[in-house]
């Protein structure tokens, strides 16, 4: 539920923390009774606890269709993934993907841990594909048909300038946000959304993971796998991988920076995107990864850990946005929140400073212009007094949940 150590320094992450370990727990249990349909939802709590939990809130056939398009797609992409496939071995699953998923005993042993068994099962999500109604079959055929073509350019592409890195990310995110904009209008629950703000959210979502799984990426056996573009990194070194090197801290700290310049690009156009839905669960669905990616943005900003280690938002925080993101207001606060947080991390002399202030005030200005920044509650910057009496709460709640068990 998260450590001790990090409850005590923020006490008011319990509560949310608590909800959190409830829902997970509750989320289980909602586990559907058909094999096919019981593996397909057992799986997408392995691969993505946290996506589970946040689309369990979605009426029954559009939280099925969603499922099974975010299985098809992590089938797709622990293919992309596993680097000990042999290129010709590889590329023509990729291509293929779309028809395999109509096939009831297609599967293929790659990946490992949960996807090496959500590989090995296929079928299983194959089966719960069939039973969907056609408008959301034809929705994910396309959009994975689209994926593993693109996926498969760039298995033999570099990713060498800004528009190769838009068009990789265009391909394995944002086609995920175009596919969600269809499926959401296949339920009736939304109007379809322009191409570009769909491709957006994915992209922002797709551009934070890129630059916080830096480390991992670059370690990658046996085989690195390189998603920042060479006309950002080669400013800075003449290699990928020395980016990680302690000699280099300063010129891996200003293309990082550079990097999530680059991604903030993105933000007004979700924020545009998430204005318009209509349906509350859907907008939570959308608004809390969003969230979460600007958080991370945040956090990795000027932070040499992203080339160290791991850096990601502490727990109590995710469980924060999870139970507090209900409406748009809640969202632009957020946002701004963030924003604010990185600008205030932003050095005068780094490269990029003007042009990243730049973007970070174009988000707080689309915040500020909505006249909803007073109409939520800041889970980004808590007030000292506040401390002592939520601690005294936190204290009595957990000894009363450790005297009832």
């Amino acid at each position: 539920m998260g450590s001790l150590g990090a409850i005590l320094k923020n006490p008011d992450d319990f509560y949310p923390l608590l909800k959190l370990k409830m829902a997970a727990r509750h989320a289980e249990k909602q586990i559907p009774p058909e094999p096919h349909w019981g593996f397909c939802y057992t799986m997408l709590h392995k691969v993505s606890r946290s996506f589970g939990l946040v689309f369990q809130q979605l009426d029954t056939e559009l939280r099925n269709a969603v499922c099974i398009f975010y299985l098809v797609l992590r089938g797709l992409d622990t293919v992309e993934d596993d680097t000990s496939i042999a290129t010709e071995v590889k590329v023509p699953i990729l291509i293929a993907f779309h028809r395999h998923i109509y096939d009831h005993d297609w599967h293929f042993l790659c990946g490992t841990k949960e996807y090496k068994v959500l590989m090995e099962q296929f079928h299983h999500v194959s089966a719960a594909f069939l039973e969907l109604g056609k408008n959301y079959q034809e929705a994910i055929e396309d959009i994975t048909k689209r994926m593993g073509a693109g996926m498969a350019k760039f298995i033999c592409k570099e990713v060498e300038t800004l528009d190769d890195y838009d068009e990789y990310c265009h391909y394995v995110a944002g086609l995920v946000g175009l596919g969600l904009s269809k499926l959401f209008h296949a339920s009736g629950s939304e109007d379809l959304f322009p191409d570009s703000l769909s491709n957006s959210m994915g992209l922002f979502l797709q551009k934070t993971n890129i630059i916080r799984d830096y480390l991992e990426d670059i370690n990658e056996i046996p085989k690195s796998r390189m998603f920042w573009p060479r006309q950002i990194w080669s400013k800075y070194v003449n290699k990928l991988e020395e980016l990680k090197y302690e000699e280099n801290s300063v010129e891996a700290v200003q293309c990082l920076n550079d990097m999530i310049t680059n991604a903030l690009i993105h933000a007004e156009d979700c924020l545009k995107y998430m204005s318009a839905l209509r349906d509350p669960a859907i907008f939570r669905f959308c608004a809390i990864p969003q969230i979460m990616a600007i958080g991370t943005l945040a956090l990795c900003y000027n932070n040499i850990v992203v080339f160290r280690g791991v850096v990601k938002m502490r727990r109590g925080l995710t469980a924060k946005v999870i139970d507090r993101t209900k409406t748009m207001a809640d969202v632009y606060g957020a946002f701004f929140d963030f924003a604010s947080l990185l600008e205030c991390k932003v050095d005068k002399n780094d490269p990029n400073a003007t042009k990243t202030l730049s973007r970070l005030e174009a988000i707080q200005k689309n915040c500020r212009e909505s006249g909803l920044l007073s109409k939520r509650k800041s889970y980004v910057l808590r007030s000292a007094d506040t401390y002592g009496s939520t601690m005294i709460l936190i204290l009595v709640a957990l000894f009363s949940i450790m005297f009832a068990y």
